[in-house]
């Protein structure tokens, strides 16, 4: 059958814009320059530029820029829309894929990109997946995926060995952007310094330098870019240089004083940094990152005080989601209001359900035992109310959670962990509070998280709900995989919203935003579906 794409509503998803798209900017489009772009460090223990295996959310901004897709996402709709490919089919058991692809790519380093260069890659990849034990973070991308076959030159079918609707989607990703297929006669280790990882994009890779820059050049004779961008032929930029800066108003001064064109942090620019940015003449782009928000999970393991329903409950109503945010991040900053940030197709809010509500906390507590002491904190059978969270880094945030908590009567107790203890704490269940996210375009993205038949932490699945809660979590999962009608996946990830916030499985803390300083000199910035940076529509004065 013809594909019907996944798709959310047009209007949830352009709300996720918080900023604006610059692609619209008056003026005639200069070539030449270089842009340089100063991001937050490089990842410290698995530094990597390689498509397949990297998370580090600035190594896939920068490969989007060099390695192209067979699919693109729109940032806007969700919508699936061609790219390396023209057209594809959907086989009606959901089991084939087939991608036709245009006649007219080639990679960087002249080889044609055809049938079978991307059958190589699917190749390449599930190879990948064995020589890293799973440990590469495309593996969750290709999910039953057991290999691609070649039907005539610009013809390839890949073959699933059960339907995994999210797969369409998976296509238009960094992670599964094709290359040149003889990158994987190489170890993983040598593909990630990017030593032979060759894209088809409208820049090609020039050096990477782990912790220190990378440097893209302009791609002579780029003609294939998406439809998503105005510009789908060559880069007006010449040359764009990536560097990583430790310090946030380090990165903010280099941006006012002109020594870099965009500051992109890891975390939103304090509400000081962006008011100096604004008043320099520069802006501040914004856009929520689609898929699991910063999200606490509890451990709802024997023995463990979240193993109480009630408890969980009440510590919904104890969490001022609102303040979190304003006080973080400034009076503009939007208000999570689910599982999922609102950049993700699908998206249901659960603002209701997230009232902040301190008296129904305490009337909760107080329902099942838990009484205020002398020093405020509650108290049952002698043993004080007390949810141990564990930090692997400083976070101001959970300094605020602990006051919030604090008033309800819940010691929260802020417990550092050394590097050691941050690679067991989680196996072991040491905690009774963590919080992690998920970036990627699509709500499967969460069964990495809390489906423990996929999980990447298999211990974090386990112990953030009960059996018979993941058993259910699994099938509204399985419902929404498994069909390629939208409206069916819809309502199956609407259920799972429903689900994961009546039955306080998980609780979102805050919405994940991306934003980025941009000098008033350059013109033509975008996000991504995944809220990465465009390039193609980029010049500088």
């Amino acid at each position: 059958m013809r594909l019907r794409p996944m798709i959310a509503a047009t209007a949830v998803l352009a709300l996720a814009a918080c900023g604006g798209n610059s692609a619209g900017d008056s003026g005639e489009p200069k070539g030449g320059g270089t842009l340089r772009v100063s991001f937050w460090p490089d990842n410290p223990t698995f530094s990597c530029i390689d498509p397949f295996q990297v998370y580090w959310i600035e190594s896939r901004t920068i490969i989007r820029n060099y390695a192209d897709s067979l699919t693109d996402q729109d940032p806007q709709t969700g919508k699936i829309v061609p790219w390396l490919a023209k057209t594809w089919e959907i086989s009606p058991d959901a089991l084939t894929y087939t991608f036709h692809l245009r006649d007219d790519v080639t990679f960087a380093n002249g080889r044609k990109l055809d049938a079978q260069a991307v059958a190589d890659n699917a190749t390449g990849w599930i190879q990948t997946v064995k020589d890293t034990n799973g440990a590469a973070y495309g593996s969750s991308y290709i999910q039953g995926l057991t290999g691609a076959t070649v039907t005539d030159p610009h013809t390839v079918v890949f073959r699933l060995s059960k339907p995994n609707s999210s797969f369409l989607q998976a296509t238009s990703t960094t992670n599964l952007a094709i290359t040149d297929p003889a990158e994987f006669r190489l170890t993983p280790a040598e593909r990630c310094t990017g030593k032979g990882v060759v894209g088809s994009g409208l820049f090609q890779l020039d050096h990477y330098t782990a912790k220190v820059e990378t440097v893209l050049t302009k791609r002579p004779g780029y003609a294939w870019g998406s439809a998503l961008s105005t510009n789908t032929g060559e880069a007006k930029l010449a040359k764009v240089v990536f560097n990583y800066v430790a310090e946030d108003s380090v990165r903010t001064g280099n941006l006012i004083s002109g020594a870099t064109d965009i500051a992109w942090p890891r975390n939103p620019f304090s509400p000081q940094d962006e008011q100096l940015i604004s008043k320099s003449g520069d802006k501040v782009e914004a856009r929520s990152l689609p898929g699991v928000s910063l999200t606490l999970f509890g451990n709802v393991s024997a023995g463990h005080p979240l193993s109480d329903p009630a408890l969980r409950q009440a510590l919904f109503k104890a969490i001022d989601v609102k303040t979190y945010a304003t006080t973080l991040y400034g009076a503009t900053y939007p208000i999570v209001e689910g599982p999922f940030d609102r950049a993700t197709p699908y998206f249901k809010s659960q603002a209701a359900k997230l009232a902040y509500d301190p008296d129904g906390a305490g009337k909760a507590l107080d329902a099942v035992g838990w009484l205020v002491g002398a020093d405020g904190i509650r108290a049952k059978n002698g043993a004080k109310l007390t949810i141990d969270y564990p930090l692997t880094t400083f976070n101001p945030g959970a300094e605020l959670l602990q006051a919030q908590l604090k008033k309800v009567g819940i010691d929260l107790k802020l417990r550092q962990l050394t590097t050691a203890q941050s690679a067991t704490y989680l196996k072991e269940g040491s905690y009774d509070l963590t919080s992690t996210y998920f970036t990627r375009a699509d709500p499967g993205a969460l069964q990495f998280i809390i489906n423990p038949e996929v999980a990447n932490s298999k211990a974090l699945a386990r112990q953030a709900a009960a059996p018979a809660e993941t058993a259910q979590i699994q099938a509204l999962f399985k419902k929404a995989l498994e069909t390629t009608d939208p409206a069916s996946a819809g309502k199956a990830y609407g259920e799972l919203q429903d689900y994961l916030v009546d039955n306080a499985i998980t609780f979102p803390l805050a919405e994940r935003v991306q934003k980025a300083g941009v000098s008033g000199k350059v013109h033509g910035f975008a996000f991504t579906s995944e809220s990465f940076l465009r390039l193609n529509d980029v010049w500088k004065d």
